[in-house]
This record gives C-alpha cells, structure tokens and sequence, in this order.
C-alpha cells in the first residue's frame, strides 16, 4: 500500500488542476438543463485529455525539460521564438491570474454553504476572511517549496474532493441506465453545443500541458519509468472524469431552473436529500477550488521558467515571484468582491488561442526525432493528436465568438 500511494504522482495534480470551480460549475449547469444526456461529453473530454497529457508527461521524461523549454529550444527563427515565447506568458500568466480569482472564489462558495458570515468591514471595505484563509493555504504550501509536500497535499484533497461528489452523486439515487445511455449514446440536445464546448474546454486545460511536463521530472527519472507515469496518468484522469459525471449527476437529480452555481446546487440538495449532501458537496467545491488555487500559480512559474530558461527549482525567488504575483492577484480579486471582466474576458480570448496553438506545438515537439527519438508518436497517437487539434481550433473559434458576441 505505501508502495503504491508513493507511485501516486502528477497525474493526481493534473485532475486536481482542471476540476475547479468552473469545471463544477459547468457541470452543475450541464446536469441541471441537460440531464444525463451530456455525460458522452465528459467521457470524451477525458479521452482528449488523456491523449495530450501522455504525450506531455512523455516529452518531460525523454526530453528532460518541460514543454516551454523544448518549444523555447526548437524553434530555431528569433521572430517565431519571440512570439511563441510571448504568446505563452501573455496567456498563462494574465489567464492564470483571472482564473486564480474564480478558484478562490469557488473554494470559498463551498464553505459559505456551512460558515455564513465570513465578512469583515475594515476602513469601509468590506473583506471576504474565507479569501483570505484560503489564499494563505495556498501561499504556505507553494512557499514550503517542497514538491513531495505540495504532492501529497493536492492527493489529500483530491481524494476528499472525488469521495465527496460521488458521495453526493449516490445519495440522489440516480437510474443507473439512464447513465449509461448517457455515456455511451452520444446525443446534442437543442442549444446544447456551447455546453458541449464549455464541458470539452473545462476539462482539456492548456496550462496543464505544461505542468505535467515539468512535474514529471520532479517525480520520475528518465524514460525508464514512463510505464509508472502513464499508469499515474490513466488512473488520475480517470478518477478526476468521474468526479466531474458525478457532479453532472448530482445536479440532474434537480428540478428546477433557478440553481446557477455549484453553490446553489449545495442547498437546493438540502430539502430533498439532507444536510448530508450538502456538506458533502460543500467540502468538494471547497476542495476543487483550493486544489485549482495551488496549480494555477504552479503552472504559470513553471512556463516563466521554461520561457526564461531559468535553472533553480521551487524555491528559487524568481520562481516564487511569479507564483506569489499570480496567487496575489487572485486574492485580491476574490476578497474584495471585484468582478475583473476585463481581464476575465482577456482570459477567455488567451484561452481560445492557446488551447489550439499549444496542442499544435506539443504535436509538433512529440514528433521530432531530435527530441523524442524512438520514443516521438506512432500513427495512432498522431491520428487522436490531429482530431484534437482540429477539435480544440474549432473551440477556440467559438470562445472568441462567445467573447466578442458574435453568437
């Protein structure tokens, strides 16, 4: 057993990154307007993430370097190095940093459900102490600068995040056939494809491309244990595939049109299956949004450190700068109540942009012999790598028509 909970590495971190408050939100909507009818949407999100995050955790073990330093090292013309470069930090660093304040703020949601009165007047600002509370969870973790720390720490609560929801998914007593018809029996229900999208765009995260790549290094040594990684891989994404079905369970088992959150989703389980389900899916977003608060800052130091060639580790002060500007941010945002649309709305742009053009150049970097040698894609891989970019192109499309009202 220690055996096994010690093989448990970066794949937990990555199921950790990308249910966060807004994959649970996503859900709750999708499970509320859709019911089970959208579940073949998560299952194939998860297969896309799979795909892609093999071939990032790949790339970090043959390569010795994550993805922001092989794309750094392997576009030989300065022009499209600089703006791949800038590309990279612009999105990550500016995206993570609107979506920190959106992590924050759903851990906090969870525990408004059970502690109501959280704020505090101080010089005629009023301040969220939950915020805070969690910003400081976050802050002390990532400053102990301890990889195995931070590891273990995201497994606790990811664990407690999944028994949550699947609790909480158990005690609606949901039709087990009608699950299945779901997963297996693909269907787009009328208005239902920007849901589609959002639930395909909420599980398949950009920024979680570059983590796997570099933490990959922290856990393992060399190609040689790539058989363990990938064995972390699956079963990290899988159970993080059915914590998100679980959270579109829960909430097909409401009937009513008023619930707009997971929050809301939290009481309105209240009268029909007890305080417990409450609690129970409190502590999960509570968990989603402090898991998410720690690897948003994470992943964005770890591009700033592939795009700048950087050698120190975790605890090095440019490192730490650019994860405590990140996680600052995001506190500032969620404690004080202010809405950045602007930024948020950037967030989204960077998003749509980012999500294809990184898939492309993992593509790319997978397939050069320089880089992988024997170990670069197969046929297969390549053929699932190209329906994914395609796939991700064309959301992308869609989440800068969203910003810009086009539809």
């Amino acid at each position: 057993m220690k055996q096994r909970f010690n093989n448990i590495g970066p794949g937990t971190l990555v199921a950790a990154a990308f249910i966060g408050p807004g994959t649970v939100t996503v859900c709750t909507l999708a499970g509320i307007q859709f019911g089970f009818t959208l579940l073949w949407a998560m299952a194939l999100s998860i297969i896309a993430t799979i795909v892609l995050q093999e071939m990032a955790a790949r790339l970090g073990l043959v390569s010795g370097m994550g993805l922001a330093e092989n794309i750094r090292k392997e576009i030989r013309h300065p022009f499209a190095k600089g703006l791949a470069i800038l590309l990279m930090l612009s999105a990550i660093l500016l995206g993570n940093a609107a979506y920190e304040a959106g992590n924050i703020s759903g851990g906090v949601l969870g525990l408004q459900t059970i502690f109501e009165h959280s704020m505090l007047s101080f010089a005629g600002v009023e301040i969220n102490l939950l915020s805070l509370g969690i910003g400081a969870l976050a802050f002390l973790l990532l400053y102990i600068g301890n990889y195995k720390i931070i590891e273990r720490s995201l497994i606790a609560l990811v664990l407690l995040m999944s028994i949550s929801f699947v609790i909480t998914a158990v005690l609606t007593f949901p039709d087990v056939f009608e699950i299945l018809q779901g997963v297996f029996v693909p269907k787009v229900p009328e208005e239902g494809w920007l849901t589609i999208i959002a639930l395909v765009g909420t599980t398949v995260v950009p920024y979680n491309l570059f983590l796997h790549a570099s933490l990959v290094k922290e856990k393992w040594n060399g190609v040689g244990e790539l058989a363990a990684a990938r064995k972390d891989l699956y079963i990290s994404i899988l159970l993080g595939g059915l914590v998100s079905m679980a959270i579109i369970i829960s909430a097909a088992a409401i009937q009513q049109s008023e619930v707009s959150n997971a929050s809301d989703l939290a009481k309105s389980l209240a009268p029909l299956f007890g305080s417990f389900a409450t609690y129970f899916l409190s502590i999960g977003l509570f968990a989603a949004g402090i898991t998410s608060a720690i690897t948003a800052p994470l992943a964005a130091a770890y591009v700033v450190k592939g795009c700048f060639g950087w050698q120190n580790g975790l605890r090095s002060s440019k490192f730490r700068a650019v994860w405590m500007s990140v996680l600052g941010l995001g506190i500032l945002f969620s404690s004080l109540g202010i809405k950045p649309i602007e930024i948020i709305q950037f967030a989204q742009v960077a998003n749509g942009i980012l999500l294809p053009v990184i898939a492309i150049f993992l593509l790319w970097v997978v397939n050069r012999n320089s880089v992988m040698g024997i170990n670069r894609n197969t046929v297969i891989q390549n053929i699932l790598g190209v329906l994914i970019v395609l796939t991700s192109i064309l959301l992308g499309l869609k989440s800068l028509a969203k910003v810009f009202e086009i539809i």
